[in-house]
């Protein structure tokens, strides 16, 4: 009667299991990323109104260039209405970013992006201050 070598499969499984602990932590996408949280300090927005851009949960596009302005703008015409906003006020004038917290991450790139067409080179996020822990 001839029995089965079984030390052969061993080998075998013990070569994929050391390929597989090496190639599993390759195949994560992505970082993850504890944050910190902390206060930040308020802008010293120099004496000149910033420009606000808010994106609200839905993720329609809002600008307000002034308290008292505010109007729907599309995605396409975004850029064109900083760049002339930015050259009747001058090229400082601060931008700021309002994005509600339920805002994909993808639609504010989309912003950040349709912002940089438009000649904005730094852009400010507005946040709230964390609640005060017990």
């Amino acid at each position: 009667m001839s029995e089965m070598n079984v030390v052969p499969y061993i080998d075998v499984m013990l070569v994929l299991l050391v390929i597989f602990m090496i190639t599993a932590p390759m195949l994560t996408q992505g970082i993850e990323v504890d944050l910190p949280q902390a206060e930040a300090d308020a802008l010293s927005l120099k004496e000149q109104q910033p420009l606000i851009v808010t994106v609200r949960a839905n993720g329609s596009f809002w600008l307000q260039s002034d308290p008292d302005t505010r109007h729907q703008v599309s995605m396409q015409n975004l850029p064109s209405e900083i760049r002339a906003l930015r050259s009747a006020r001058g090229a400082d004038v601060p931008v700021l970013v309002n994005g509600d917290r339920n805002v994909g991450y993808g639609r504010v790139i989309e912003l950040m992006a349709s912002l940089q067409q438009g000649g904005v080179k730094q852009v400010g996020l507005l946040t709230e201050l964390p609640a005060a822990r017990p």
